[in-house]
């Protein structure tokens, strides 16, 4: 049985936040896949679908037999009950990086209202008057992002969200979760999830650096990803070398 890393970029952003880790993590004979998350606005198919969709199609040609480790960043967390359960392969296990907890029968406004509630209000009084987020700019991300072209390329993949894909609730999955589960903290903004997922005994590494961390020291996480494979369930029988 083989097993691939698939590293899951945020749906307000693009893959390229996973491209440096993957690269590290391929150095060291892992293999990966970045999927993309796709969707299309205004129809009936919602978000959620779309995205743990996008997913299972990437995943499809690969051999039967191979197992995944599903790694969400940011706002993909939420989602990887459902691209468990869309996967055409097994999941042997679960990492959340600086990444929301899955949320059944809230909405990401919610969510973003609960834990932070000022933050919740201003977002919700933007979207509602027509706004989108995210809407960042060069300078807002200057310092968590110092190489410039990085930073730059970052910005070129951004996907501002109006209201109606923040007030979309996602579904509760009756045997989630069906693998162990890790949660990586990079920045004080994912201190609620951190907290729940030691409470939950959860294997846990915690760093005070930025949100985008990912993009500044892809070593450094690329690292925390697999000490926790290794505390979950064993990196020999979960992430073979390559020969």
């Amino acid at each position: 049985m083989h097993s691939i890393v698939v590293l899951v970029h945020s749906p307000l952003v693009g893959p390229l936040t996973w491209t440096a880790v993957s690269r590290r993590l391929r150095r060291r004979g892992i293999r990966t896949v970045l999927p993309v998350l796709t969707d299309r606005d205004g129809g009936a198919v919602p978000y959620w679908v779309q995205h743990a969709s996008a997913v299972a199609r990437r995943l499809e040609p690969m051999p039967p037999d191979d197992r995944l480790l599903l790694v969400g960043h940011s706002g993909a967390g939420p989602l990887l009950p459902a691209i468990g359960a869309f996967s055409p392969h097994p999941v042997a296990g679960y990492i959340f990086v600086d990444a929301g907890l899955p949320h059944p029968g809230r909405s990401p406004l919610e969510e973003i209202e609960a834990g932070i509630p000022e933050l919740g209000a201003a977002l919700r009084a933007d979207l509602e008057a027509g706004g989108a987020f995210p809407r960042w700019t060069d300078d807002d991300l200057r310092d968590l992002i110092p190489d410039t072209g990085l930073r730059r390329a970052m910005l070129a993949e951004l996907h501002p969200r109006t209201l109606g894909f923040f007030e979309e609730r996602h579904p509760h999955f009756e045997s989630w979760p069906d693998a162990p589960c890790g949660y990586v903290r990079l920045s004080a903004a994912y201190d609620g999830p951190a907290r729940e997922a030691q409470r939950a005994g959860w294997p846990y590494r915690e760093f005070d650096a930025g949100h985008f961390h990912l993009l500044v020291d892809a070593p450094v996480v690329a690292e925390a990803i697999l000490q926790l494979a290794a505390s979950m369930m064993g990196l020999n029988g979960v992430l073979p070398q390559r020969r």
